[in-house]
């Protein structure tokens, strides 16, 4: 066949193909959940590239600020928590029932399983929503291992019954998809598994306009003193506690470590460890930063640690191993899931096990400059599995899938990837 007739049919199947409204439900900005807003941004940015198939739409009602207003909270700001719950479970679907979403798309992709008491007033037959991890629902699947205030289970049990009525569910690994299944939350034919991906800007490439940036945050990079970079934010399950007590006993023994804290400022319990521990004019404590600053800043680290006990993925783990950053991270399923034999682990509770091996690598960097660049590569080069673009590819089949039969979706599910659903 000649180029002239491939092209011709190209076009002719191309305007075959039905193109599907997608409605895409995305937190509230002012929630202050940076890891969902960017599962949004570069979803919505590849279908709207690559995928011209795909109509989609971001869908999210204006906040309105009630407690905020008499507390003074600024605009741009992370909310109260009165005002988050308001506007997530009371405004966000009144919106959505006044403004007759469900006329206006085939199907709605729910971003945050936390948004997900928003399928009970779409066709939940057309939703699917993504399951980061259970934290939202422990509180109604295991009320005795985590005991949370009434109103606040029943307006997880309200998520949770959104999530079992979605058409699908997609989860960002296979140990959340596990616990899903576990917990006999949605059935496996219902369930398939999409990893996250890289920000495009994460490289261990210079970007001298933000690296210049960085440096200006965290003044120029000192020969002798390494960072210690962790990236997240301060609940819980994050384990910052265990941080600082892992870097004050790295400081014992390279007394010019610092540590590099992105994602906003300790809570006063734990500014309150790091001055006890005498290592508060060691921490370097930044905001949530654009996205090639922070690339500059995982550059420019010796190490990141992921100190947590849970994660659904574990991103600061596959973005520090782009930008040619050596992780040390708990010994999680989930986190060698994703770091797989690039990451150093380390048994969650046994401090002397994290301290050594964090003095080890940071012992080979220094004297073994060899083999912490075949780390730095290995690990870049592991990274390179995970992207962006794949996710929006495979949303679109799960799209397709969904758009064909709303009633047989869940059956064919899983079927490109051979999973028997056990």
């Amino acid at each position: 066949m000649v180029p002239a007739q491939d092209e011709a049919l190209g076009v002719r199947a191309h305007e075959m193909t039905p193109v599907l409204r997608v409605g895409l439900l995305c937190d509230l900005p002012e929630e202050g959940w940076p890891s969902m807003d960017l599962v949004a941004d570069r979803l919505e940015h590849h279908l709207r590239v690559e995928h011209p198939s795909v109509a989609v739409t971001r869908l999210c009602p204006p906040f309105v600020p009630r407690v905020g207003r008499f507390f003074g909270a600024a605009r741009g700001t992370v909310q109260p928590i009165a005002d988050r719950l308001m506007n997530r479970h009371v405004d966000y679907p009144r919106w959505l029932r006044r403004e007759a979403i469900e006329r206006r798309f085939d199907l709605f992709h729910v971003v945050d399983h936390s948004y997900a008491h928003l399928v009970r007033d779409l066709p939940a037959e057309r939703s699917l929503v993504t399951c980061h991890d259970l934290d939202a629902f422990r509180g109604v699947l295991d009320p005795l291992a985590y005991a949370r205030p009434l109103p606040l289970r029943v307006l997880a049990g309200r998520s949770l019954a959104g999530l079992r009525a979605a058409a699908a569910v997609v989860c960002d690994s296979h140990a959340v998809r596990d616990e899903l299944l576990l917990h006999r939350v949605v059935p496996a034919g219902r369930v398939t598994v999409v990893p996250l991906g890289a920000h495009p800007s994460r490289s261990a490439k210079p970007d001298p306009g933000a690296d210049m940036q960085a440096t200006a945050l965290l003044g120029a990079p000192a020969v002798g003193t390494p960072e210690l970079l962790h990236v997240g934010s301060t609940i819980p399950r994050k384990r910052i506690d265990r941080l600082l007590e892992v870097f004050a006993r790295v400081l014992d023994r390279v007394p010019r470590a610092r540590l590099v804290r992105v994602g906003g400022a300790l809570t006063a319990p734990q500014r309150a460890r790091a001055g006890r521990l005498g290592i508060d004019h060691r921490i370097t404590t930044l905001p949530f930063l654009d996205q090639p600053v922070l690339s500059a800043v995982y550059r420019r680290a010796a190490l990141a640690v992921l100190t947590s006990d849970a994660e659904g993925f574990g991103l600061p783990v596959i973005e520090a191993l782009a930008s040619g950053t050596p992780v040390v991270a708990t010994d999680l399923p989930v986190l060698r899931e994703v770091g797989g034999s690039c990451v150093s682990y380390c048994r969650a509770g046994d401090l002397e096990h994290w301290v050594a091996t964090v003095t080890n690598l940071l012992r080979e960097r220094e004297q073994d400059p060899a083999r912490w660049l075949m780390r730095q590569e290995t690990g870049v080069l592991h990274a390179v599995g995970f992207s962006w673009g794949a996710f929006a590819t495979e949303m679109v089949r799960l799209y397709r899938v969904l758009g064909r039969s709303a009633g047989s979706a869940a059956a064919d599910l899983a079927a490109p990837h051979g999973d028997d659903g056990t």
